[in-house]
């Protein structure tokens, strides 16, 4: 015979940071960058192909306990080494411009022996007369559309992952957001 269905029921749709994510992705399209994702296990060498200090905080990652190899072998504190990668590709495959965007995890061992997991977005681009303020523009478009307030650009010059005078600390208010 039939019968109605028991238990609780959900509405479903998208939890607010799920909601906040896709508004931040729907902005950086709009600016003209495609989405990419990257694999979250990396090699140890990315680390020094951005310069990373040895005695860096970055550089303890978590280690996988039985990895497919040296490639995948740990777990990446941040998202720069992956976008760079892909970066090169696509200038190695003859690609006259790129305009690239991940919103994605990065790994952080935590005091219970866990991960924190927080997702950031990483902006790359290339080409098109691209320079450092085409993708301040963007990072200020992303800003704004989640309402970020008195937000400001610091110049760092002393970060080896990038070029002096090209790289700027964000900040809103107090708060550090990113490079």
């Amino acid at each position: 015979p039939n019968t109605l269905m028991r238990g609780e029921t959900t509405l479903g749709g998208y939890s607010d940071i799920q909601k906040c994510e896709r508004k931040i992705g729907s902005v950086i399209r709009e600016n003209g960058y495609n989405e990419i994702i990257t694999y979250s296990f990396i090699s140890p060498s990315y680390y020094d192909k951005i310069c990373l200090p040895k005695d860096s905080p970055k550089r303890d990652s978590i280690t996988i306990l039985n990895p497919l190899g040296e490639d995948t072998s740990i777990m990446r504190t941040t998202i720069l080494p992956s976008m760079l990668e892909i970066l090169s590709r696509n200038y190695s495959y003859r690609n006259l411009s790129a305009r690239l965007y991940e919103i994605g995890r990065v790994y952080f061992k935590n005091q219970k022996g866990l991960a924190d997991e927080p997702k950031i977005i990483s902006l790359g681009a290339y080409g098109d007369k691209m320079d450092f303020y085409k993708i301040k523009g963007v990072v200020e478009s992303i800003l704004d559309s989640v309402g970020a307030e008195n937000v400001t650009f610091t110049a760092q010059r002393d970060n080896p992952s990038y070029h002096p005078g090209r790289c700027a600390e964000v900040y809103s208010g107090n708060t550090y957001i990113g490079v």
